[in-house]
């Protein structure tokens, strides 16, 4: 069975997830992502800051402004424009081998990428100690997973 037969109807409980082959290793690839992703961002906001310190100049001061939300709006960028492309995963996730895939079959668009993403951010920041829930919960997922409905399964996998 394929991740992407499920329907609607089908519903958490009786998931095309589980199998246990998409869930093999994911929590421990998840970590090893998501530190990936950090550098990825970390480098792509002193790129944008190099570019903004330019444009300051040209705006004559008034392009120095974005580096107020320099950091969220390049995560959020490259959240939505991964996460939310056609391969469902940030460079992390797909150097991992795992992405993001939602119950009903529906690919992630990028709303729910960043969506996902703030949740994440929010949850971590707030309630640390539950980022321990991937080791009680179904299919391996986090509380923001719940929420959107989304499960992050391995993508070398086909059963």
């Amino acid at each position: 069975m394929n991740a992407n037969d499920q329907t609607v109807n089908d519903g958490p409980t009786s998931s095309a997830f589980d199998h246990w082959r998409y869930l093999e290793g994911v929590r421990t690839k998840r970590i090893l992502a998501f530190l990936i992703d950090y550098l990825m961002v970390a480098m792509l906001v002193v790129f944008a800051a190099i570019v903004i310190f330019f444009v300051g100049f040209i705006t004559l001061g008034a392009g120095w402004l974005l580096y107020l939300i320099l950091a969220p709006l390049v995560a959020l960028s490259y959240v939505a424009w991964t996460m939310g492309g056609p391969n469902q995963a940030t460079w992390g996730m797909q150097m991992m081998r795992i992405k993001l895939v939602r119950y009903d079959g529906q690919s992630i668009d990028w709303m729910t990428a960043i969506v996902h993403a703030v949740l994440f951010w929010a949850t971590t920041v707030v309630f640390a100690p539950l980022l321990l829930a991937p080791l009680f919960l179904e299919h391996k997922r986090m509380l923001h997973d719940l929420a959107l409905g989304t499960v992050v399964v391995r993508s070398d996998v086909d059963v």
